[in-house]
């Protein structure tokens, strides 16, 4: 069967060389924008139903371990140093057309950041995590019911600058220093070496990705969009009818 009868079937596939890199930015701050509003919405959830738990209910006696949990406390201090006091102003697709801007780069340095995400969910937290994966009840969810990995409105700034910063050095022959990449990202030199290294810890040092992973990445996100744009012509107006040219 070939990329014709896949897009007869329903199967698309995204041009990772030729497709625009602004309508990729645009496909991945969707996706990027539903799961840190399902996360946010996670946290307020939590927040309000640990508020209202009675005080010893909010403070379990720690439980003994015989494993080394060293890893994973690793992995929470890297987490941590991702979380802002408030969140940007700017929105993500915005951001992500600033950097595209000022810090030109391939899709293939974009589309890694999924790819990065879900292996950093993965490494931080296997047994919590809900996987990016096929059409599941909420497949496009890289981050868990788990307090270890949460991608919010907190980190994903941060998150994405880090990501971009690392894969542009692997995934390019040319890419900037990191003091562009900073004033690009809104953040002091300092702190963005010290999340380059913590996005590193994250992914344990885990760059390469084939080009099949990468296109399947690529497709996936191609779904999600192809799937947000289906329920926006299919979505009735406030009388119940769908709208103009729907069907």
């Amino acid at each position: 069967m070939d990329d014709d009868d896949d897009e007869y079937l329903g199967q698309r596939h995204l041009d990772i060389l030729n497709h625009p890199v602004t309508d990729v930015l645009a496909m991945l701050s969707a996706m990027l924008q539903r799961i840190i509003e399902t996360n946010d919405g996670l946290r307020r959830s939590r927040h309000h139903h640990s508020s209202h738990a009675p005080a010893a209910a909010q403070a379990p006696a720690p439980e003994q371990h015989d494993h080394d949990d060293s890893g994973s406390s690793q992995s929470v201090s890297s987490i941590l140093s991702f979380h802002g006091r408030n969140i940007p102003a700017i929105t993500l697709q915005a951001y992500l057309m600033r950097i595209l801007k000022y810090c030109p780069a391939t899709n293939e340095v974009f589309l890694s950041l999924i790819v990065y995400f879900d292996r950093i969910a993965k490494h931080a937290a296997p047994p919590a995590t809900q996987r990016l994966q096929g059409p599941t009840a909420d497949p496009y969810t890289i981050v868990p019911h788990s307090d270890v990995f949460v991608m919010d409105s907190y980190n994903v700034h941060r998150l994405v600058i880090a990501g971009v910063t690392v894969a542009s050095k692997f995934f390019s022959d040319v890419f900037y220093k990191n003091s562009r990449y900073a004033k690009v990202g809104g953040l002091p030199l300092e702190e963005l070496n010290h999340l380059e290294l913590q996005f590193l810890l994250l992914c344990d040092f885990r760059l390469a990705i084939t080009l099949e992973e990468l296109q399947s990445y690529a497709d996936l996100l191609l779904q999600f969009w192809d799937e947000q744009h289906q329920m926006h012509l299919y979505r009735p107006d406030a009388s119940g009818q769908p709208p103009p040219g729907a069907f």
